[in-house]
């Protein structure tokens, strides 16, 4: 696949160059120039970037980057059983649980939201991060929406990191599936509450928390000007040709 001219490969993180090392130079440089096309086109153009890196793991498929990347390629295109299956790859390769969470929502994109929550249990959870263990919660609250237990899943998501007023990195997509959870279980008031709340966390808009509150108080957002109103902007008024006819009866 075509990769632009500007594409090094050294943009990189620094791991994954070590990891790299231990490929002949050339072909080191092909793998990491297709997953710098992986990660600047996985948000944008998912489809594009599934197909870079299933050229980098023809290239390099015993390297724990190259089968997570392709991991999360797939599951940004939905093939969630292919993803699984590079995800369990990398963590066989690195050891690290830090994946646990994504393999546990493929499961729920495979329709298995009980293996999920079967994952939210075992001890891999207590080795992860805060923010693995908060990605853990929503996964798990997840599945217990897809099982139908509304309240289940809000309970699930009612945690120290909910109630916390400091703001961190996860806390506006924590808020907003509580938020969503609430009203989904029709607790309007409260879904308000937290979406509301969500709004005033995130601050790069990385949900649509503040449309959902919008439409929740009845707001619609409509163009000041419709497309016959700007074609009617551009012919002229009749006030205008009065000013024009009497301009030119003065310069007479």
């Amino acid at each position: 696949m075509p990769i632009p001219q500007d594409v090094t490969g050294d943009e990189i993180d620094e791991d994954v160059r070590q990891e790299l090392l231990s490929l002949p130079k050339t072909l080191a440089e092909d793998v990491a120039r297709n997953l710098v096309m992986v990660a600047r086109l996985i948000d944008e153009d998912p489809e594009q970037a599934y197909g870079y890196s299933r050229v980098a793991l023809r290239l390099a498929s015993r390297v724990a980057a190259v089968r997570e990347a392709a991991g999360f390629a797939a599951y940004a295109t939905q093939k969630y059983s292919e993803a699984l299956a590079e995800f369990r790859a990398a963590r066989r390769m690195t050891g690290n649980t830090e994946l646990w969470p994504v393999m546990a929502d493929c499961e729920r994109g495979l329709g298995r939201p009980e293996r999920a929550l079967a994952m939210a249990g075992e001890p891999e959870v207590q080795k992860l991060d805060k923010a693995g263990q908060v990605e853990m919660r929503l996964v798990a609250a997840g599945a217990r929406r897809d099982m139908g237990q509304l309240e289940a899943a809000i309970v699930t998501l009612q945690s120290p990191e909910l109630a916390s007023n400091s703001v961190q990195p996860w806390t506006a997509r924590l808020r907003y599936a509580y938020a969503d959870a609430l009203l989904a279980a029709g607790r309007e008031d409260e879904a308000r509450e937290w979406f509301a709340k969500t709004v005033e966390s995130d601050k790069d808009g990385a949900t649509d928390a503040s449309d959902r509150l919008a439409e929740m108080d009845g707001v619609e957002f409509v163009d000041a000007l419709t497309d016959e109103d700007e074609a009617n902007d551009d012919e002229p008024k009749d006030d205008d040709v009065k000013v024009t006819d009497e301009a030119e009866g003065d310069q007479a």
